[in-house]
């Protein structure tokens, strides 16, 4: 197959694609699964009006909820994975479909159980967490608890699980416009026609070639203008759903509602925007650095990524890569590296880009299978050494808490999955630089690292920034359209970038596309992960077995704990701006030994 050819998902070896049978062996077998959820939610419903009545009563329907929603996660899952590799297969957005369908018709027949748990009196419900039959439980009963004080009547926690399907909406037609419909005009390069994707889009974008990458910016972006005003209508939905939800359950605000579950301050959000623009010049000054080296007299928005070394050539096959990870994760000890390594190279994965597959990255980790990973893996992309790192991280966060926690509290939360993933990602950083045999290659690997980091940590402080603006618009009675948004978004990119950065008329579009936001308030935790990974990372190096042992208490802890509860047994203590700080201080250092060399 010409290596510039982009198979269909049939033509992909299996060898390539993960391995989806420790969910279901067939889609026949899932199929009987999704009917048993009907059946398995009416032995849940068959509690309602009975949760106060004793605790064996309360366990009884613990247990029965408990069948259900194993059987709801793993069906989801399979229909997703299969439904994400291949976007444009009929046979699976139907089952995706069907998957959710079933999943909000079980919320919303057993949408009966937060109000009436909170009905029970806090002494009864007190003493029956104290029981040892309700160890599997205590946790998840506390967290439910919690949410006491914005849980609805039973009849308005129905009418919200009703519209669950429904919410998504903005979410799918985004996802099936960007990355299935949506059509770019090729690239050129070297006298050749390539193809131009949501996925080969970066790859241009480090082509030392600045026609290439001018072409490639203007094409993208040139896409996604002509369908702006569709675009950004489905962002605002998304922005409308979420500040719906917030004031029905009787929230101050969206972010006070994305942020109250797992007892994650404001001001965490807050100080993480206030420390990164007390720090902006830092950032200015790495762009100036930056257009010195390429010896550009003016710097465009299609110039910050290329690699400043232009000579070094990074060609590491998929294998290749695995055996890095190995070696650089070796700090975690052997029976890490063992499971991860077998893992990448048996089941876990779904390697290369294929037609119709979703752009990007992920790791899904679920009770039950292994904890699969997407990746759109380029052996000509050094970032994709790192991005398998970096989902490899989440994937043993995933592998280590399900292994160590019962189901109701084995999930832990976004905000502590970024520093597994990116704690990763710094051990390979460091590997890389300690065996690099050239200035050179040294000069290569410290440039992409402070280009990581500036990604990871003020990047995502600004998406953050700019979902903050969105949201609290919309809050204050002003509706977003694709003039305010791009308005919001230039207005940040001028504030990031500096006065070096010389933006096209379609560079605000960026704000357009970017998936992650029809999950709001999610971004911030990858410029939180980044700075306490950072930490972490130090500290686990630095240290001996009780440092990496308070590691593995982190990794293990699932969601037995609340984030910053479960960071500061690690080591690091999130609540402070200390970490981000810390992490602002490392890539000050970087540009410091770039502007050296």
């Amino acid at each position: 197959m010409a290596k510039n050819i982009i198979p269909t998902r049939n033509e992909v070896p299996a060898s390539d694609k993960w391995d989806l049978s420790t969910l279901y062996k067939s889609d026949e077998d899932w199929e009987k699964a999704l009917s048993s959820i009907k059946p398995l939610t009416e032995k849940v419903v068959a509690f309602k009006g009975k949760l106060g009545e004793s605790s064996d009563s309360l366990l009884a329907c613990l247990k029965a909820n408990e069948a259900l929603e194993k059987v709801i996660e793993t069906v989801y899952n399979y229909a997703s994975l299969q439904h994400t590799a291949d976007e444009s297969d009929a046979a699976a957005q139907d089952r995706e479909g069907r998957a959710m369908m079933a999943y909000a018709a079980a919320e919303s027949d057993t949408s009966f159980f937060s109000p009436e748990l909170m009905s029970i009196p806090d002494e009864k419900i007190n003493s029956w967490l104290n029981l040892p039959e309700f160890a599997d439980y205590k946790i998840f009963l506390q967290k439910e608890l919690h949410h006491k004080p914005y849980i609805l009547s039973e009849k308005e926690e129905r009418i919200l699980s009703l519209q669950a399907e429904s919410s998504e909406t903005s979410y799918k037609a985004f996802s099936l416009l960007t990355n299935v419909d949506l059509q770019f005009e090729a690239v050129h390069e070297n006298d050749e026609e390539k193809p131009l994707t949501q996925s080969t889009y970066t790859t241009f974008l480090h082509n030392p070639d600045r026609a290439v990458r001018e072409e490639a910016y203007k094409n993208f972006y040139k896409g996604f203008v002509q369908h702006e005003n569709t675009i950004a209508s489905l962002y605002a939905g998304s922005v409308n759903q979420d500040v719906f939800v917030a004031r029905a359950r009787g929230y101050k605000s969206s972010l006070e509602a994305a942020l109250y579950g797992n007892k994650v301050p404001e001001s965490v959000y807050r100080n993480l925007i206030d420390t990164v623009h007390k720090n902006l010049p830092t950032l200015h000054k790495y762009y100036s650095l930056r257009k010195k080296i390429l010896g550009l007299s003016e710097l465009r928005h299609y110039d910050v990524y290329v690699p400043l070394v232009k000579d070094i050539k990074c060609e590491t096959s998929y294998d290749e890569a695995v055996e890095i990870c190995r070696k650089a994760l070796a700090p975690l000890g052997k029976s890490y590296t063992d499971i991860l390594c077998d893992g990448l190279k048996n089941g876990w994965v779904d390697r290369y880009e294929n037609k119709g597959k979703r752009s990007g990255a992920f790791s899904s980790g679920a009770y039950t299978g292994y904890p699969y990973i997407l990746l759109n893996y380029k052996t000509d992309s050094i970032r994709d050494l790192f991005t398998m790192a970096h989902e490899g991280g989440h994937s043993m966060h995933s592998y280590y808490s399900k292994t160590n926690n019962p189901f109701m509290c084995y999930n832990y939360t976004i905000f502590e999955a970024e520093v597994a993933s990116t704690f990763n990602e710094e051990l390979v950083f460091e590997y890389l630089l300690r065996e690099a045999k050239t200035p050179e290659m040294k000069a290569y690997l410290l440039s992409m690292r402070a280009d990581d980091i500036l990604a990871t940590l003020h990047r995502q402080t600004m998406f953050a920034e700019f979902e903050l603006k969105a949201h609290e618009l919309v809050e204050n009675g002003t509706p977003l359209s694709a003039q305010v948004l791009r308005k919001i978004y230039r207005e940040l990119l001028e504030q990031y970038f500096g006065p070096e950065m010389h933006f096209e008329p379609e560079s605000d579009m960026e704000g357009l596309r970017i998936p992650h936001f029809y999950g709001a308030y999610y971004v911030y935790k990858y410029a939180t992960g980044i700075s306490a990974a950072l930490a972490l990372a130090k500290r686990v190096t630095n240290g001996g077995d009780a440092e990496r042992e308070d590691y593995f208490k982190f990794l293990k802890s699932g969601g037995s704990r609340y984030p910053i509860e479960s960071l500061k047994v690690a080591g690091v203590d999130m609540s402070s701006s200390e970490p981000i700080q810390a992490a602002l201080d490392v890539f000050a250092n970087l540009v410091t030994e770039l502007e050296k060399i």
